[in-house]
């Protein structure tokens, strides 16, 4: 007879999971999230998170059970850094008496001292090689596997192995409600539909506006349909690649939301992008991508299947990169040039099932133009 495993022997049933990180982040854990339900199918799992990841736990409501928002604290920089907020939440923590703290949010150290001021029965996470010795289930930081690998390593050592390794992202009618709204207004064409999406968190994640205008502005004359995306708050951005365009495009930046634009990429026949959460929502759709990987750790973030998305990245000698601005002119990102992209597109649109380029430079198939539209002069 096999051995109890850890959660088989310890049962809990109050279960708190810390990741208090993005988007992409966020979806790379869900195929750990998936194994540890399975394991315990009726425990209550919460999610220590950011604020926007409300909406995650609504989507993700087999998985996850809700949200306890971080207050933040220093050397957490996803958001102010201040430990201000933690006595309170600390005494909020221990007042709810989990079975069990589980702490996905990264490598160890400071996150697993916080985890231990949550007051949980048992603990469990991740160990850096020379931190101290953790009492719980705590595994060394694996930190030559792939991001989802890494916390399924983690389940596996619970007793929660896991059997699916795709990320995914479950579509509702809300979802395909606005993008039905979002095609009838902006004439979007699915078929021959490419999204330029040039946003990412970090400054150093980002390939410049104007390389993205002309990846566009070379796929808008092979026929393809572009529409440039992003949050409201990066409009400066996307409106910087339309600027920098002779094409027409569609511009959509804001005009979404998280679900609208997942809905969106559904529909599409390429994504291109840079190494950010879009191109993981791409990964779980299952809609081809390159992506323009600057500064991050593509061994770790790079999608699994290599064949659907196309990773792009040059390695100078200080990658990977821990900068918000990068400090010596960028060559991760410039070194990338328009030729690559713009040739990497093709063929995976070549590839890509349904995919039917229209005629050149065409925002619609019948060349006509709506308030929608931009055209440089």
């Amino acid at each position: 007879m096999n051995p109890p495993t850890f959660l088989g022997a310890f049962a809990p049933r109050r279960i708190v999971v810390f990741r208090a990180l993005q988007l992409g982040d966020m979806l790379c854990a869900v195929p750990a999230l998936r194994a540890l339900r399975r394991a315990v199918p009726h425990a209550h799992i919460a999610l220590i998170g950011l604020p926007w990841a409300q909406t995650f736990v609504e989507r993700y409501v087999e998985l996850v059970d809700e949200l306890i928002v971080f207050p933040g604290a220093m050397g957490f920089p996803e958001q102010p850094e201040t430990d201000a907020g933690l006595p309170d939440f600390f005494a909020q923590m221990r007042a709810r008496r989990f079975d069990l703290a589980v702490q996905l949010h990264g490598s160890g150290g400071v996150a697993n001292d916080l985890l231990r001021e949550f007051g949980a029965t048992a603990q469990a996470g991740f160990v850096q090689p020379d931190e101290v010795e953790r009492s719980g289930c705590f595994i060394g930081w694996p930190d030559d596997l792939p991001e989802v690998e890494r916390y399924l390593a983690l389940m596996e050592a619970l007793g929660a192995p896991g059997s699916e390794r795709r990320l995914a992202f479950p579509l509702n009618h809300r979802d395909r409600d606005e993008y039905a709204t979002l095609a009838a207004t902006h004439g979007v064409e699915p078929t021959r539909l490419v999204l330029v999406h040039p946003g990412a968190q970090l400054p150093s994640r980002r390939w410049p506006a104007e390389r993205f205008a002309a990846v566009a502005d070379n796929l808008a004359a092979d026929g393809w349909q572009i529409a440039i995306t992003g949050t409201a708050a990066e409009a400066p951005l996307t409106s910087a690649v339309l600027g920098a365009m002779t094409s027409s495009a569609l511009h959509l930046a804001g005009a979404t939301s998280l679900g609208g634009l997942a809905a969106l990429v559904a529909q599409a026949r390429l994504v291109v992008c840079n190494d950010t959460g879009i191109s993981h929502i791409a990964a779980a759709l299952k809609t081809a991508s390159v992506v323009i990987a600057s500064g991050s750790d593509t061994r770790r973030w790079a999608p699994s299947d290599h064949a659907l998305h196309r990773v792009l990245a040059d390695y100078p000698p200080c990658r990977p990169c821990m900068f918000r601005e990068c400090p010596y002119g960028h060559p991760c990102a410039l070194n990338i040039s328009v030729e690559q992209v713009v040739q990497t597109a093709r063929v995976q649109l070549a590839l890509a099932p349904g995919a039917e380029p229209g005629a050149p430079n065409a925002l619609h198939g019948d060349g006509g133009l709506t308030e929608e539209i931009h055209h440089a002069a």
